[in-house]
């Protein structure tokens, strides 16, 4: 990126420390390189320097875009989600960066809009509402602060009509990926299963978390603090794995993993059809199956009660054979219990 000043120092361990700074004699940069969140903050750096305002965004969206990023309604976003907004904020700003302010009360650029979401969505539908989405929330944002007089991303509809609800890991297919995956995938992939976490919380899990029977854990979206009992395959697998460092999952050079380089190997291993966010409603699904209750559920997993059974009904809880099988056995037992 233009402007960003490197330094390389040597420390006195003989070690040598690489540091990012905004511009020459700016301020320093905290993030990643190469990440979102390093993007991000250096742009913050850049709107906020004295004396040089883009006085070319003023009067375009670029100029709300920018606000935005820079307001408590996008900085308090979990990092998982704020991530995923700037990935999608970046397609905004290549389309729609330019658009005067004034342009957006013209009935004409709603169409436009929605032109520009199905041209996305021929191709991936799902990344298409995402756009449409961030884009809505960013207008609405202005909205409420009159920067803009109408937001004509308001209430789109959706193009994508799938679900996930059937996408669920068999376990026929959870011990062929885990005998057959690379070292550094299984852990990660049997704390999902065992657990019911999300990927960005399960990557950020250190060793202080877990004391030989329990994890516990602040889940990055919502903040619930969760204490999770651990299963003797995972505290087989926990008390087995060498800690190489801070965190519990490292790659295959013994580093923390990056949200990106996880994404990226779990992409080349994974099954046709299946994410790792799958494994979460695949846990829930094994303990419904399990017959564990709505509140046992929610308890491992952090969600609230009303959720869990939302999750289960609607997006996760896979039709699963067993599930027939158990309510049948149930059925017969309480006949049998009844002619007794």
């Amino acid at each position: 990126m233009r402007g960003v000043h490197r330094v390389t120092r040597r420390l006195a361990s003989g070690a040598v420390a690489v540091h990012f700074y905004a511009w020459r004699g700016g301020p320093k940069i905290t993030a990643e390189p190469g990440t979102p969140a390093f993007f991000a903050e250096w742009q913050a750096h850049v709107a906020a320097r004295p004396g040089l305002v883009a006085t070319h965004h003023i009067g375009t969206l670029q100029e709300i875009i920018t606000a935005y990023q820079q307001s408590v309604a996008f900085t308090s976003l979990a990092d998982a989600t704020r991530d995923g907004y700037v990935r999608r904020i970046r397609k905004i700003e290549a389309r729609w960066g330019d658009l005067p302010l004034r342009a957006l009360d013209a009935p004409a650029v709603r169409g436009d809009l929605l032109d520009w979401r199905d041209e996305i969505a021929r191709t991936t539908p799902r990344e298409a509402d995402y756009c449409m989405t961030v884009l809505g929330r960013i207008l609405s944002w202005a909205l409420d602060r009159r920067r803009i007089n109408s937001n004509p991303a308001e209430r789109p509809g959706r193009v994508w009509r799938g679900s996930r609800a059937d996408d669920v890991w068999s376990e026929d297919a959870i011990e062929a990926f885990l005998a057959a995956c690379p070292a550094q995938l299984r852990l990660p992939t049997l704390l999902a299963i065992e657990t019911g976490q999300r990927e960005g919380d399960i990557l950020r899990l250190t060793w202080t978390a877990y004391n030989g029977a329990t994890i516990r854990l602040r889940q990055g979206k919502g903040g619930r603090r969760v204490q999770i009992p651990v299963s003797l395959r995972l505290k087989a697998a926990l008390d087995a794995t060498p800690r190489r460092a801070l965190t519990i999952c490292t790659n295959s050079r013994g580093a923390p993993w990056t949200a990106d380089g996880f994404k990226s190997t779990w992409g080349k291993h994974r099954p046709e059809g299946l994410t790792f966010h799958d494994l979460r409603g695949t846990a829930a699904t094994r303990l419904a199956i399990a017959g564990c209750s709505t509140p046992e559920i929610a308890s491992l997993t952090g969600h609230s009660l009303t959720s869990v059974d939302a999750i289960l009904d609607r997006h996760y809880l896979h039709r699963d054979q067993r599930l027939s099988e158990s309510a049948v056995a149930k059925l017969e037992e309480h006949r049998t219990g009844t002619q007794v």
